[in-house]
């Protein structure tokens, strides 16, 4: 299939789309910074198209022609989840995005949504948990989620709504938890400052996301709400206290410097109950 990836050299982006040329597609890439694109080692592998979201939503001439299927991952302003950035720009900069994608003849549309859209509410939420989001980020891939779906009463295309959980891995934020871990175990200091690391989430390694993305590729059966995670909840602390291990590092933990994210419950996983049954059969 020919596929247009959005956000190609974002977190996600980059690891996926090898995933989608090993699998035999054709991809097309966009992404924002034409510099950063050319430092992908797929980059000549691909049809790269320089396209900004937030100002070129509406030029038809940078749509590719002849697309089989769209992966929209891109979403600016991240982690800065409680701006009302997200649903006063990102949020119809999107849906005019896709619709126009749906209006070009493009019939299979996946869109990356994220576990904020569940809120405050804990334990294990399944695909079929009502949402509750209870900052922008949250709010606005939630609303844009049910103007897909409203959307779908109009014109006749698959939509998979992937919701994501936690992630880590290789080009994730250097603000983020584990990557100042490591910058700290690189510097040598002798302790790290964190949360109590009580919470229990639900995470993936980055690379199996992108497997996993790759994978619904090709079980277009697969639509709605697909809950992208491990089903397994695991602290905070306990997920640092493995990065020590791996890295031998000797450095302690400072627990209780930080406050806990107010945005955030303190307990929730996700349930792949679709996902699962897509896994059973792969190799």
């Amino acid at each position: 299939m020919r596929i247009l990836v959005t956000g190609a050299t974002g977190f996600v982006g980059r690891h996926l789309v090898p995933e989608l040329l090993t699998r035999g597609h054709e991809v097309v890439t966009a992404s924002r910074d034409a510099r950063k694109a050319t430092s992908m080692p797929w980059y000549d592998k691909v049809t790269p198209i320089v396209f900004d979201l937030l100002t070129e939503t509406s030029n038809p001439t940078l749509l590719p022609d002849s697309l089989d299927m769209a992966i929209h991952l891109a979403w600016p302003g991240l982690p800065n989840y409680k701006s009302l950035f997200h649903f006063e720009e990102n949020l119809p900069a999107s849906y005019f995005f896709i619709k126009r994608l749906v209006q070009s003849g493009v019939t299979r549309i996946m869109v990356t949504g994220t576990c904020f859209e569940y809120g405050m509410q804990e334990g294990a939420l399944s695909e079929d948990t009502p949402t509750m989001p209870s900052n922008p980020y949250g709010l606005a891939k939630d609303t844009l989620r049910k103007s897909l779906e409203m959307l779908h009463r109009y014109h006749d295309f698959n939509l998979q709504w992937i919701r994501l959980f936690y992630m880590y891995g290789p080009g994730q934020s250097p603000n983020s938890l584990l990557s100042l871990l490591d910058a700290a175990i690189d510097n040598d200091e002798p302790v790290f400052n964190m949360s109590g690391g009580e919470q229990l989430r639900d995470y993936l390694p980055v690379e199996e996301v992108a497997r996993r993305v790759a994978l619904l590729v090709g079980h277009p059966e697969c639509t709605g709400i697909i809950n992208c995670c491990s089903g397994q909840p695991v602290s905070v602390r306990q997920l640092v206290e493995q990065r020590i291990a791996e890295r031998q590092s000797n450095i302690s933990l400072n627990l209780g410097y930080y406050p806990y994210p107010e945005y955030e419950p303190m307990s929730f996983w996700g349930v792949p109950e679709k996902l699962d049954q897509v896994l059973k059969h792969e190799p």
